[in-house]
């Protein structure tokens, strides 16, 4: 249980916001107006106006984001990592398009792919994308970047992806983290000379671990001066055990002797955000990752399984990742979703302490409110950054 105070103080500091709050607009990134009018358009299309059809609609499931696994299969082996699947076939061709067929049918129109490395299959990302894109979709794209080549780049670009995300820990690597800068520099320099070019948006995804504060901060600095966002997680040991997961003991989680350097990353980081920084997180989600990493973290609103969920490699549901090795019946894309609240609700009351999930946790606080998901549809246009909470 988590002391009274300590709850208490984390759920105060939320209401601590302006009702007028101001604004920082980045003035480095430089990007045409044809550029911002074309991701605010996408982004009000496929996310604000399904996020009002779904207060709208509060009876009905409604999802507005999803996140496709099409491989469990990946080219490196970070040891934080635990999704393992080398030995196992990855989502068929048929099963993605039914699954964006469901997605249609029940108004989302957001499709983040997820792994494994989704480049291991690059020609069957770009059919896909392809298809998403031409049904509404704004399709998000996360990769280590090692398999992009040139023509990758382009054919992805051309295919209409909204969003690529560089997932990248270090700027030289070290054991256990392979996902470093130097080792994707050109392609990186090429992703983003043609971003204008295909109107895709670019950003480093960080994951604070307890070896690469320094490099977390470099990397923020090369982002801001590239003109591209950040994106934050903090290392999370998996909730469920895992049988061929072996880094138990050296995935870098974060003790009690990195709190300090961890804390003073944070307000680096917020401070950089409130200074004009893109950023996808709230400040209120760095700021809820020093009570993470405590254990102190209390019960949050976590929306997996209403507005985000998963739908696994052969088309079955999960709520979440953390929760993607369960073995309770969540339904899937041929017989339709299992998804019950109180049920989900029981369960977040035990995870959600001990899981501060980046992409839960913007779900839950942009769709809070209709302040909060304008904020949202104004970063995708590359407008403003998040200057409260």
């Amino acid at each position: 249980m988590v002391a009274a105070s300590k709850e208490s103080k984390f759920f105060d500091d939320r209401h601590k916001w302006n009702p007028l709050p101001h604004y920082f607009y980045n003035k480095t990134h430089n990007k045409s107006k044809n550029y911002q009018f074309s991701n605010f358009t996408r982004a009000y299309r496929s996310w604000f106006v399904p996020y009002l059809k779904t207060r709208i609609h509060s009876h009905e499931f409604r999802p507005l984001l999803s996140f496709l696994y099409t491989d469990l299969n990946c080219n490196l082996n970070c040891h934080y990592c635990y999704c393992r699947g080398k030995k196992i076939p990855g989502m068929t061709m048929q099963v993605a398009k039914d699954a964006v067929k469901w997605l249609q049918s029940v108004g989302c129109r957001v499709l983040a792919y997820m792994g494994g490395e989704p480049l291991v299959r690059k020609d069957f990302i770009i059919e896909l994308t392809r298809y998403a894109v031409k049904n509404g979709f704004f399709v998000y794209l996360p990769t280590n970047g090692i398999l992009m080549d040139k023509p990758f780049i382009d054919d992805i670009g051309e295919a209409g992806i909204s969003v690529i995300n560089l997932a990248v820990d270090a700027i030289d690597g070290y054991k256990g983290i392979p996902k470093y800068f130097n080792r994707i520099k050109p392609q990186f320099q090429y992703l983003v000379q043609q971003e204008k070019k295909y109107g895709y948006i670019t950003f480093f995804n960080i994951n604070i671990t307890k070896n690469n504060v320094t490099d977390a901060k470099k990397l923020t600095e090369i982002a801001h001066s590239h003109g591209i966002g950040t994106d934050y997680h903090i290392n999370e040991p998996p909730q469920i055990e895992y049988q061929d997961f072996d880094h138990e003991q050296d995935g870098a989680w974060i003790t009690e002797a990195e709190y300090y350097e961890v804390d003073n990353l944070l307000d680096w980081i917020i401070q950089k955000n409130l200074e004009g920084y893109t950023m996808v997180n709230s400040v209120k989600h760095l700021r809820a990752m020093k009570l993470f990493i405590r254990h102190q973290l209390p019960a949050w609103p976590c929306m997996a399984g209403m507005y985000s969920m998963i739908i696994r490699l052969d088309g079955s549901f999960a709520p979440c990742f953390e929760l993607y090795g369960s073995n309770e019946d969540w339904g899937n894309i041929y017989d339709g979703h299992k998804f019950d609240p109180e049920k989900l609700s029981r369960q977040k009351q035990k995870c959600s302490p001990h899981c501060l999930s980046t992409c839960n946790f913007q779900v839950s606080h942009y769709s809070s409110s209709l302040i909060y998901s304008l904020q949202w549809l104004a970063k995708h246009a590359d407008l403003l950054t998040d200057t409260f909470w």
